[in-house]
């Protein structure tokens, strides 16, 4: 189909015919269903599974057959009968197997060299739930599924100005993925459009099965540890960020949106955050902060202090801990290796386990191995708490892929202190803000923070400022900085409130 001349519709219906059927060889779901209209013999082609089959009998074939009985035949005299709103005119092969890949029945007539496609997709697809991994206590309840037009129709609900556009290409030799492109047009850089335009143009791969292939072939540095892109299934996210003036790149089939660019910071924010009052929302904010801050350095802090600095523990707590390791055969790198390996397996395993049981294994487990590790001297009780806490405090990152990445960092970390202390704890921590200091999404700084010019950029960061304070968009977007009007603090209009 790559020659310009096999892709042209001939005017023989038979040939057309044949054609395609030798591209759809042993593919039993394809039919082709053959009819007169008027006077021209026709073919109406498509997938059974894919297309609605009623519609397509009460709205295709039923009016072709007798409206165009006695007529002389033609796509203009057919368009004018058809009860159907949505058709398109595919003028080559290429897009009639295309429109049939998607669901669409095609109709090829003789002495006609262009097919009509209708719009009579249907498969079973998931209902709008609540997302199960972005879940909140005040918010939106509905999220992303795997149907990318009901995918767009959610963020159209919520931004319902023209200047929503939604740019659309198709990535994969076999799987022909649609991808679709989400911006507001007076609020995002168009410099930032065109590079995620270039980058998608240049992935040539064979399939698209999930945005995570295109999170790995587009994002800036595709060796470092932390995502580059942030991902959520939730309609209200994505519609906040094309306000703050980044894109949304939405796949068929996945109910996982990727958003660029972004920064550390927005991993550490969650939606509920504007929902709350804002000093609810700034408290939570700094409580994740220090509980991410624990959940990589906390193991790597004891290890060091058992092993290296026992002078900073306080003499009553160091009897204590003395005692408790007094049997433990295994240095403390070695034993907080072994629990948070232990501790990662279990969680891994409540993962893939059924819903009804996963839970119950991951809790029961971790009770029961760590007590059992207890009494057989295999570890002692402060190490089993510290990897408590530790895990407890990777639970409070919102987004997976910064929760794992710190799950995989904490691992060196605790190399780096178990064999220099805290000489080896800040050579990591140094290093791992060397690299998120010169790391870049989309051209912009991954630490939006250390850019920062003025106090407005930080009311976001910093704390989560009260909403009649942020008038001023993030630096990605550039044609409109403004995002509300002056003088929206609450209160009490003049005269207000007298009687």
């Amino acid at each position: 189909m790559n020659n310009n001349n096999d892709s042209v519709i001939s005017h023989r219906l038979e040939e057309n015919i044949d054609r395609i059927k030798a591209l759809y060889t042993d593919c039993f779901d394809v039919v082709f269903h053959h009819l007169q209209c008027g006077q021209k013999p026709a073919v109406v082609i498509y997938l059974t599974g894919m297309t609605d089959s009623d519609m397509l009998n009460q709205f295709i074939l039923e009016p072709t057959l007798h409206k165009m009985k006695d007529e002389e035949g033609g796509l203009g005299a057919l368009c004018e009968c058809l009860p159907v709103s949505s058709f398109t005119k595919a003028g080559t092969l290429d897009q009639v197997i295309m429109e049939i890949g998607n669901g669409n029945p095609v109709l090829l007539l003789e002495d006609e060299d262009q097919a009509l496609s209708f719009s009579l997709a249907k498969w079973e697809k998931r209902s709008i739930t609540e997302p199960e991994a972005e879940s909140v206590v005040r918010g939106p309840r509905e999220g992303f599924v795997e149907t990318l037009i009901d995918n767009v129709t959610m963020i159209r609900r919520k931004l319902k100005t023209p200047a929503l556009k939604m740019k659309t290409m198709r990535i994969g030799r076999y799987s022909q993925t649609e991808v679709v492109i989400a911006f507001v047009n007076d609020i995002a850089n168009p410099a930032l459009i065109s590079e995620i335009e270039t980058r998608l143009g240049r992935i040539d791969v064979d399939g698209i099965l999930e945005s995570g292939n295109i999170e790995e072939l587009i994002e800036d540095n595709p060796y470092s540890p932390f995502p580059q892109m942030q991902t959520t299934e939730r309609p209200d996210v994505v519609a906040a960020n094309l306000l703050e003036g980044r894109a949304a790149i939405l796949v068929e089939g996945t109910p996982i949106v990727l958003i660029a660019p972004t920064s550390i910071f927005t991993y550490l924010q969650s939606p509920e955050d504007y929902y709350q009052r804002y000093y609810i929302g700034s408290a939570i904010r700094w409580l994740r902060y220090l509980f991410a801050l624990i959940a990589l350095i906390g193991p790597s802090f004891y290890v060091a202090i058992v092993t290296f600095h026992q002078e900073m523990i306080p003499t009553t707590l160091l009897l204590n801990m003395t005692r408790s390791r007094e049997q433990i055969p295994f240095p403390a790198l070695v034993e907080a290796l072994l629990m948070e390996i232990t501790f990662e397996a279990l969680r891994e395993a409540g993962v893939r386990l059924p819903k009804q049981i996963g839970a119950a294994v991951s809790i029961v487990g971790a009770l029961v191995i760590g007590q059992a590790a207890i009494a057989a001297g295999l570890v002692s009780s402060p190490m089993v708490m510290v990897v408590a806490i530790t895990g407890i405090a990777s639970f409070l990152i919102p987004h997976f892929t910064l929760g794992i990445s710190i799950r995989l960092l904490r691992f060196p970390m605790m190399l780096l202190a178990g064999t220099l202390g805290f000489f080896g704890l800040m050579m990591g921590l140094a290093l791992i803000l060397t690299h998120l200091f010169t790391l870049r999404s989309f051209g912009e700084p991954y630490t939006s923070i250390a850019t920062v010019t003025h106090w407005n950029q930080l009311k976001d960061v910093a704390v989560r400022a009260p909403l009649w304070k942020m008038n001023r968009r993030p630096a990605t977007g550039i044609w409109n900085r403004y995002r509300q009007g002056p003088n929206q603090r609450p209160g009490p209009s003049k005269g207000g409130g007298k009687r």
